[in-house]
């Protein structure tokens, strides 16, 4: 089923994990995709999404930096005319004790996670305005938006202001039919997840590769990781027409880990 036939998506941090499967999902669904990233490997994702036959581009951008989103934004419209849904998933994090943590590291996690994703609400909603059909926005928060965690201050801060971020701006558009959503993603596969087993498990005992991420998920009710086709799919949803009265919500795709 084509929901997204004539649709354009713009995903940040889209080269990998769960950006890619949700550029994976929407490719599949029919829609045109802007996949972006600090990364310059966005472009090698990009050509490997274009061989299912998808419209789809690879920017560099830096979410931090006010100009590289709006060539982002105006690159998306010029090449197919309108931006219908932006989901703003570029995201970064670092563990560390409150007395190791800088405040260079503060202030880096805080741009990407919590103002990459205020510029590019900004940006997609200048796009949108201009077809003046609406659209749809979507924020990548974390569980850590409704738990924040031991030696993650910064990061759990970052995601909170996502949240907020989310029911502020869905309130001023609203009668632009223009919704705004956000996602609380648990323990997910990727690259992050390797990331956080490593250095968490170091920092909490004496865990070897895979056994904290192992054991967290044991506490999980459904006792599974997620994966990436797990919040695409929530992410799908958010964006389809069956989601028209749904705004200013903070969904949680965790496996139960988090209930709210």
């Amino acid at each position: 089923m084509n929901r997204f036939d004539g649709k354009t998506v713009v995903i940040t941090g889209g080269n990998k994990g769960i950006g890619y499967a949700i550029a994976e999902r929407f490719t599949a669904e029919g829609a045109n995709v802007v996949i972006a990233s600090v990364e310059p490997q966005v472009e090698e994702a990009a050509a490997k999404l274009r061989e299912s036959g998808a419209a789809v581009s690879g920017v560099v951008c830096d979410v931090t930096d006010p100009e590289a989103v709006r060539v982002l934004y105006e690159r998306a419209f010029d090449e197919f005319g309108q931006v219908d849904i932006s989901v703003q998933n570029a995201g970064i994090i670092t563990i560390a004790k409150v007395e190791d943590l800088t405040e260079d590291k503060w202030d880096a996690t805080m741009a990407v996670n919590t103002k990459g994703v205020f510029l590019c609400c900004q940006e997609a909603i200048r796009q949108m305005r201009k077809h003046g059909r609406g659209g749809r926005l979507i924020n990548t928060a974390s569980g850590q938006a409704r738990d924040g965690f031991i030696y993650t201050p910064h990061y759990a801060a970052s995601k909170f202001g996502v949240m907020g971020l989310t029911q502020s701006l869905a309130k001023e558009v609203a009668l632009e039919g223009i919704t705004v959503n956000a996602i609380c993603p648990g323990i997910i596969k990727t690259d992050m997840w390797d990331y956080n087993d490593r250095v968490w498990g170091q920092m909490l005992g004496d865990y070897g590769p895979g056994e904290l991420m192992a054991s967290w998920v044991q506490n999980i009710p459904m006792k599974r990781a997620g994966e990436g086709k797990d919040v695409a799919g929530l992410i799908a949803f958010l964006a389809s027409e069956d989601a028209d009265y749904i705004t200013g919500q903070t969904i949680n795709v965790d496996g139960g880990l988090i209930m709210s």
